[in-house]
C-alpha cells in the first residue's frame, strides 16, 4: 500500500518530553510506585514502557517492574491478518495479582489492540487495576476503551495513519502522519 507523508506530529525531543510528563502522571495518579508495574504491548509499546520505567527510576529512585506482552493470539482479526501469525514472547517475570498495571502502547485507534491486551494479561492473573498509557490517541474507537494517559491526541481521517518511529525498532525517532494514496 503506497503512502505519503503529510506531517510530522512529534519530534524526538517532543516525544521525550511527552514520555517524561506521562511518567510523572502515572506516578502521581498511582500515589507513588508501590504496587505499580508497566507492561508494554509488543511491538512499539515495549520500548515505550522501558523508557517510562527509566524516567520513573530517575525521579523516584526506585525500580518499577516492566513486562512485555504479545497479543497476536488474542486478536479478533487474526484470521484476516495472517494465516501464519508471528508470535513473539510474552515476558512478565513478576506476579501481577493486586498490582496497578499500566499497559503501554504507541497508538490508540479502534481499541481492539487494548481489548486483546487485557484478555492476554488476565491469563497471568488479576491485577487490582488496569490502566492504559499511549503516546498517541488518534480517535475512531470501535470499542468503549479510553486511555488514562495520553502523550498527544491527534484527529485523523480513516485514510490517514499514525506512524510512531522509535530508535529501538526503526532507527529513527519521530511521529508521522501519513496517508494512503
Amino acid at each position: 500500500m503506497p503512502i505519503r507523508e503529510k506531517a510530522q506530529i512529534m519530534t524526538a525531543t517532543e516525544m521525550e518530553r511527552a514520555l517524561n510528563r506521562l511518567a510523572h502522571e502515572i506516578v502521581e495518579r498511582n500515589r507513588g510506585t508501590k504496587n505499580l508495574a508497566l507492561i508494554g504491548i509488543r511491538r512499539r509499546g515495549v520500548p515505550l514502557a522501558d523508557r517510562l520505567a527509566k524516567a520513573i527510576r530517575e525521579f523516584e529512585k526506585t525500580q518499577v517492574p516492566v513486562g512485555y506482552l504479545d497479543i497476536n493470539l488474542y486478536r479478533d482479526d487474526l484470521s484476516t491478518v495472517s494465516t501464519q501469525p508471528v508470535i513473539q514472547s510474552t515476558e512478565i517475570h513478576f506476579p501481577i495479582v493486586d498490582l496497578s498495571v499500566v499497559l503501554v502502547d504507541d497508538v490508540l485507534y479502534t481499541g481492539r489492540t487494548v481489548r486483546a491486551a487485557m484478555d492476554a494479561l488476565l491469563d497471568y492473573g488479576r491485577p487490582k487495576f488496569i490502566q492504559l498509557c499511549v503516546l498517541i490517541d488518534r480517535g475512531h474507537r470501535e470499542l468503549p476503551i479510553e486511555a488514562n494517559y495520553v502523550g498527544k491526541s491527534v484527529q485523523t481521517t480513516d485514510s490517514e495513519i499514525i506512524e510512531v518511529k522509535l530508535t529501538e525498532v526503526d532507527q529513527n525517532e519521530c511521529v508521522l502522519l501519513v496517508e494512503k494514496v
